[in-house]
């Protein structure tokens, strides 16, 4: 291994990448590092105008960019996002599905609307974008599909049960994805990150921020851009042999 060989494991140059969520938060610090390591990035979110102006500022950076306004819940949209990134790219090789909802309700008073609304982002519409990418991908020398779950599908998640449960199936759909793609040649692996300063973490209360960051054992807030190293290396060349596999990027909450 020579600098020049460690440099191209994670070089991204012309691999094109769609990044669920990707206009703030996690996604918006992933939409970055992927557009830094020369990947075209596609940003999907639900709303137009934070798409149109992240968007605007990948471009800035100097990728190449576009930014689809998708809702994960609707699979005609998710047609739509695939659709649009070949028509403008001409290929898929990563798919990272990030965009998640975090409705919660009591186990004992869940309503059939909120479990469709929950799974349908969270679960249903994850698979179902890989597999309306599926061609695409088996047609990448380098594809790779990143699932961003939770520690809640692992521990005691008894507040945001609704949440829990639609990682953990992500979780079980990470495994099986990458047994049964892994003949196509496309690697499937899983992020899970602990307590990251993002819009959603912050309309806890204080109270249950300071509980969030007391069971990991690095006991702070990551910084979003904490969790591009870890993705990088999960769906680049760097990862060439990793697959199947959720890598805890939580200061040691879940092994806690």
């Amino acid at each position: 291994m020579n600098k020049a060989q460690l440099e191209k494991l994670f070089d991204m140059t012309n691999r094109v990448v769609i990044v669920t969520g990707g206009t703030r938060g996690i996604g918006l610090s992933l939409a970055e590092g992927y557009a830094a390591a020369g990947a075209k990035v596609v940003v999907a979110s639900r709303k137009p105008e934070a798409c149109a102006e992240t968007e605007r500022h990948l471009r800035e950076m100097g990728a190449e960019a576009l930014g689809i306004p998708t809702h994960l819940g609707d699979i005609e949209s998710l047609r739509a996002l695939v659709a649009k990134t070949v028509e403008t790219f001409g290929a898929i090789d990563v798919v990272v599905n990030n965009a998640a909802n975090a409705l919660a309700q009591p186990l004992g008073e869940f309503t059939p609307e909120a479990w469709s609304k929950s799974l349908d982002v969270n679960l249903r519409g994850p698979v179902f974008l890989v597999q309306e990418a599926l061609p695409w991908l088996k047609q990448s020398p380098h594809a790779a599909v990143l699932n961003i779950v939770s520690g809640a599908a692992y521990l005691f998640a008894s507040t945001i049960s609704l949440y829990a449960i639609g990682k953990a199936g992500l979780a079980a759909a990470t495994r099986a994805m990458a047994a049964e793609f892994q003949p196509l040649g496309i690697r499937v692996n899983a992020l899970s990150p602990g307590t990251v300063e993002t819009d959603m973490v912050r309309k806890n209360t204080p109270e249950e921020q300071a509980v969030m960051t007391s069971i990991q054992i690095m006991p702070r807030m990551a910084h979003p851009d904490e969790i591009v190293g870890p993705a990088l290396m999960l769906t680049s060349d760097a990862g060439s042999f990793c697959t199947g596999q959720t890598v805890f990027v939580d200061g040691g909450m879940v092994p806690r």
